[in-house]
């Protein structure tokens, strides 16, 4: 290239460089509406740079601006059409925009969908979340239209040789949804041997309590707890005995403990603890406690139903 067509390039260079890593940054700290704006912009001046398409598909995904990310990965495809990641984002994207579409819609989309998946499969047969994407596709989708959960479990057992702990955790999705109790949790119990993550934890909890069984779930999540120490657990832990009106004293301490230690990254926000500490008193008798803690959840939160919803059971006491 002449050298002074690349001295008169290079500020545009530069310019691309510096636009894109304002985008990416604002992108890590959630402004995505701010870069969206910046992305869009990089992209009138380079409509094919890869990178910048590929992060405003996820801006547009985590905006759930579904239509707007599936344009994107379909051209992302178009570009690198041996690229599995790309294959298999156009594909959750289409899935996503499906189960918010009316029936028919999504009806028309499904062979498109499952096409993805199996195409990021063909490329990469080790792709993690395109098993998941395919067990939950066979598992959920009626058989009239093309579910099975014969094929779901076959696709969780090429897992067996991918990733044991996510092998287990997708066989117990797979019969828990088809109402397989026991052996939903003899496969979210393996999970936990082998992985013994909190979302391991969680299924199995997840499971009790859909099941009825609640001084189960405090089993597990005090297991938990003994093994991760998150404080998240507290909370858990004192859901449970607010929402089943069981071990009310222990349910309490682990919701003191969890306000006391709170930061935002535990994920539950102060007014849901608030509340479960209301419930906690309203089962006790305890009006004027209860009371209080409800009127500091409606506080934080004047828009928060179930609290609203408590409150009038607290009056009516």
């Amino acid at each position: 290239m002449n050298k002074y067509l690349l001295i008169a390039f290079l500020p545009f260079l530069s310019f691309g460089q510096i636009s894109y890593s304002e985008a990416d940054s604002l992108f890590q700290n959630k402004e995505y509406i701010k870069a969206e704006k910046v992305l869009n912009s990089i992209l009138k001046e380079i409509p094919n740079q890869i990178k910048s398409l590929e992060l405003l598909g996820e801006t547009y995904a985590l905006q759930e601006k579904w239509e707007e990310a599936i344009l994107i990965f379909e051209k992302l495809v178009e570009i690198e059409p041996n690229n599995a990641e790309y294959h298999y984002k156009y594909g959750g994207a289409m899935g996503m925009q499906a189960v918010r579409s009316n029936k028919i819609t999504a009806f028309f989309m499904i062979d498109d969908i499952k096409k993805e998946f199996l195409k990021t499969l063909e490329l990469d047969k080790t792709h993690i979340n395109a098993h998941w994407a395919l067990i939950v596709f066979y598992t959920e989708l009626p058989g009239i239209v093309g579910g099975s959960i014969k094929k779901a479990l076959a696709y969780a057992e090429e897992l067996k040789s991918i990733s044991l702990v996510d092998y287990y955790l997708s066989k117990g999705y797979v019969y828990e949804y088809d109402n397989e109790v026991k052996l939903a949790e003899e496969n979210y119990l393996k999970a936990i041997e082998v992985g013994g993550s909190l979302t391991c934890f969680q299924k199995l909890t997840d499971l009790y309590e859909n099941e009825g069984e609640p001084q189960k779930a405090i089993n597990t999540i005090e297991k938990a707890h003994k093994k991760l120490q998150r404080n998240s657990l507290n909370y858990q832990l004192g859901k449970v005995a607010a929402t089943y009106n069981l071990e009310l004293e222990k349910g309490e301490n682990c919701l003191r403990k969890y306000i006391d230690n709170y930061t935002p990254e535990d994920g539950i926000p102060l007014e849901w603890p608030y509340y479960r500490m209301a419930q906690i008193y309203r089962h006790k008798k305890d009006k004027v406690s209860a009371l209080k803690w409800i009127n500091k959840s409606l506080n934080f939160q004047p828009d928060f139903k179930e609290a609203q919803k408590e409150k009038e059971l607290i009056l009516k006491m």
